[in-house]
């Protein structure tokens, strides 16, 4: 309770606890506003002429108020949401004023609101992620066809002509023939080896007969013997069959460059609504105790499409890569990042 003049002739315990106080009467005879409502929350002066509870105190007029802050004893400030309501006393005007802490609800929509803040950054995250997988992959279907429609088409033109220079070469002219038949292997060589750099950058037979036979192809080309088996029986979304792709690469690459293996699998299975990838090596093992560009790569890519990475690798030996991507892409999802103590992919913002 408070006197036109706003200062405190009654308080209750509720009161003084909510204000910091050890008792009541500690509060008894303080100017309220120059107490505990002369600053904002961010610092600056209240100026008690713009004091919505000593106006009300003043007019003699009912109000009430949401998201005010008060200063307790401590100095430091609390929401409140409050009400004053005019009282005559000894003739005079005051008002009685309530309120009630919002401290907890202001913390559980602060959390709400950075929650969502998250949520918002991880999904704009996700989808330039995606959209950079994208542009990666058009730009690598660019440079194939480039290089089958340009290099490699003019290298066997080349090698055709050198072919049919060669049958049309004299007999005597054994040294011309050498020259040309060494050309003729050079030309093949080289048309190998644009292949095979096409085929890495963006394989032809992925877009034209799909995931499993692209696979099977990688995995004919792979010196480490490559069992492959599929339990599918349509093609998931392109996206998701590009990034398989490459996800199964990468883990092929660590198993010749660093598992030291004998022999690996590969395991393919979907179900309209999810991709199921496993790939092993009876290599070393070890392999998440530090994590090199391959591994990092191939959880970038899983977790730019909200799928899950879970890599088996102990130091007894042998390493098992279990991947699954959905079969569609769909809008929303999580950040991952590759943890290197568990193997796994774990979400974060």
């Amino acid at each position: 309770m408070v006197d036109d003049a706003g200062r405190v002739l009654f308080a209750n315990p509720a009161a003084a606890h909510g204000f910091g106080y050890q008792d009541a009467h500690e509060m008894q005879g303080r100017l309220s506003h120059q107490t505990w409502h002369h600053s904002r929350p961010d610092g600056t002066a209240y100026p008690a002429t713009e004091c919505p509870l000593l106006a009300a105190a003043h007019q003699g007029e009912p109000a009430h108020g949401c998201y005010e802050w008060f200063i307790r004893a401590d100095g430091s400030m609390f929401p409140t949401t409050w009400r004053c309501a005019p009282i005559e006393i000894a003739g005079r005007l005051g008002a009685v004023f309530t309120f009630t802490d919002l401290t907890e609800r202001h913390a559980a929509e602060e959390a709400n609101r950075a929650r969502d803040a998250a949520e918002i950054r991880a999904a704009e995250s996700l989808a330039a992620q995606r959209r950079m997988l994208e542009a990666t992959t058009v730009a690598r279907q660019q440079i194939a066809r480039d290089l089958h429609d340009g290099a490699q088409q003019r290298l066997i033109n080349l090698l055709i002509q050198l072919q049919l220079t060669r049958e049309y070469l004299p007999p005597a002219e054994d040294v011309g023939a050498q020259l040309l038949e060494t050309a003729v292997l050079e030309a093949k060589a080289a048309i190998n080896d644009l292949r095979e750099l096409a085929a890495g950058i963006h394989p032809s037979i992925l877009t034209t007969r799909g995931l499993v036979p692209a696979i099977r192809a990688l995995a004919a080309r792979t010196p480490v013997v490559t069992r492959v088996s599929a339990e599918i029986a349509d093609r998931p979304a392109p996206q998701i069959e590009v990034s398989a792709y490459f996800i199964v690469a990468e883990a092929l690459t660590n198993v010749v460059k660093h598992a030291r293996a004998t022999s690996a699998s590969i395991h393919i299975a979907g179900d309209t609504e999810s991709l199921h990838l496993t790939i092993s090596d009876d290599g070393v093992g070890n392999a998440t105790r530090s994590p090199g560009f391959g591994l990092v790569a191939m959880a970038d890519r899983v977790g730019a499409l909200g799928g899950t990475l879970r890599i088996e690798s102990p130091s007894a030996g042998g390493t098992t890569i279990h991947v699954v991507l959905p079969w569609r892409l769909e809008p929303g999802g999580a950040i991952h990042a590759l943890d290197s103590r568990t193997g796994r992919i774990s979400s974060g913002s």
